[in-house]
């Protein structure tokens, strides 16, 4: 007769038998890696009225100008608009955002989710932003 002792030790092996190939298998396989996400490339501004390609500046990211709807616009080809975006986790990068509209710099931050990028730029130690967002274009 078997004792409870014995049964649960029977079920534990039975247990173990079949969970352990699963996990042999899910620790051969690894666990799926968080993929860091990134921001170079040519970006298309929500409301189409600008592109900015963001490639390496030393050893952050830049943006420039590269297309304009409205070529009368304040902004111009070839101007920089972000500056210096280093890399602050994963999918954001923190540093200086030109806004050609008011000639104004602010601290800036970016932050790319998939295929679209949200800008902000803050006064005030982030008391007041502004933010867009961005579409990959390439």
């Amino acid at each position: 007769m078997l004792n409870l002792g014995t049964m649960l030790n029977l079920d534990c092996r039975r247990l173990f038998r079949s969970v352990l190939p699963a996990a042999a298998l899910f620790a051969a396989l690894g666990a799926p890696a968080a993929r860091a996400q990134d921001a170079e490339g040519v970006w298309m501004r929500e409301d189409g009225a600008s592109k900015v390609q963001f490639s390496p500046c030393g050893a952050a990211l830049c943006g420039t100008v590269v297309w304009l709807k409205n070529p009368n616009s304040k902004a111009h080809v070839g101007q920089k608009v972000f500056f210096d975006m280093a890399r602050a986790d994963q999918n954001s990068w923190t540093g200086q955002a030109f806004n050609p509209e008011d000639g104004k710099t602010y601290s800036g931050k970016m932050v790319v989710n998939g295929k679209k990028l949200r800008t902000s730029g803050c006064v005030f130690g982030g008391l007041i932003c502004k933010s867009m967002t961005w579409a990959r274009a390439n």
